[in-house]
């Protein structure tokens, strides 16, 4: 049994017509007469043929029926989310959703926009790792859209749909601060990220606002991964005077911070941002949102784009909530 896909030459080899009449019948093109049509699809059939939409794209010069999603780290539940949000939006116009991780690599990141606008995507939703957006400022001036989730871009002026970092933080704080915290640590992601930069300012804002003026002092960044962030709140437990408190700025970091918390007889209270899966049963306090949300948005964003909306650039913050749980009850040691 052959294993190759049947060709357009073997379609009009069984139905005994030319090339060029297959193709016009399998695109739907006029002029062709009842009998043969019929004659063609019913060999297509036999053979279980199947024409390249893509390549019939590409032919006509058109964009293909596909969205390109550039994330950070696909083995993240955050991006997985994002990715079925996002997808669950483009179902019924009928495009596809081709995913891609950066690895949080700028480079890498540049590559992958490049290879996907290569395929003739008809938009690009991109979680960036870069800090420089001049290559994406091309990709619009030739038209295709473009929408950044979860980080937004400060050198360039499009669509974008992020979380509400500064309310997060402040809720983090607030909540440990009305239990008597005042020695409160941050681990923080990679310092170039504009999400960090955001948490770790509403941080300070909400500490200072406190009268608590040495915070900085017990803010750790570059914690990018569980190895990172479990070293970094090792090194926050061994100083002089270490934090009753510890606040995690995204689900890795949280992970990695459990690693360490979870061998101590009397473990810093945590707060972490982004919820996940066994949050609940390990009774871990979170600010939680809807990445979900978050893909749909931008799907729908882009989708509006496509469809011809010119409009100024528009930028959706969506809402996050703390969900309190037994991780942060206790409160610091008199």
């Amino acid at each position: 049994m052959s294993t190759q896909r049947p060709t357009l030459q073997a379609v009009a080899e069984r139905s005994g017509v030319s090339m060029k009449t297959v193709s016009r019948v399998v695109n739907g093109e006029r002029y062709v007469a009842a009998d043969t049509a019929a004659r063609v699809l019913a060999a297509a059939a036999e053979l279980g043929f199947r024409p390249n939409a893509l390549a019939r794209e590409f032919r006509a010069g058109a964009r293909s029926a596909t969205i390109g999603l550039v994330t950070g780290d696909v083995a993240n539940p955050f991006y997985s989310r994002i990715a079925r949000g996002a997808e669950h939006a483009l179902r019924e116009p009928g495009y596809s959703l081709l995913s891609a991780s950066s690895d949080e690599d700028p480079a890498r990141e540049r590559t992958l926009v490049a290879q996907l606008v290569e395929r003739r995507v008809s938009g690009l939703l991109i979680v960036s790792a870069d800090d420089d957006h001049g290559f994406i400022a091309d990709e619009r001036r030739l038209g295709t859209p473009v929408v950044f989730l979860d980080r937004a871009p400060v050198d360039v002026d499009t669509d974008t749909v992020v979380l509400d970092n500064a309310d997060g933080m402040r809720q983090a704080v607030d909540h440990l601060l009305g239990r008597g915290h005042r020695r409160i640590g941050l681990v923080g992601d990679l310092s170039r990220l504009s999400t960090h930069h955001e948490r770790v300012e509403a941080f300070g804002a909400a500490m200072t606002a406190a009268g608590v003026g040495t915070w900085r002092e017990l803010v750790r960044s570059e914690s990018h991964d569980l190895d990172e962030a479990s070293r970094a709140v090792r090194e926050l437990l061994a100083t002089e005077s270490p934090p009753t408190a510890i606040v995690t700025t995204n689900n890795r970091i949280t992970t990695g911070a459990l690693r360490v918390l979870a061998h101590l007889v009397e473990p810093p209270a945590l707060v972490g941002f982004d919820d996940f899966e066994l949050a609940d049963v390990l009774g871990v306090t979170v600010i939680a949102h809807e990445p979900d949300a978050m893909g749909a948005v931008g799907a729908e964003e882009l989708l509006a784009r496509i469809g011809g909306d010119a409009g100024p650039p528009r930028h959706h913050v969506l809402p996050v909530r703390l969900v309190a749980r037994s991780s942060s009850t206790q409160r610091p040691a008199r």
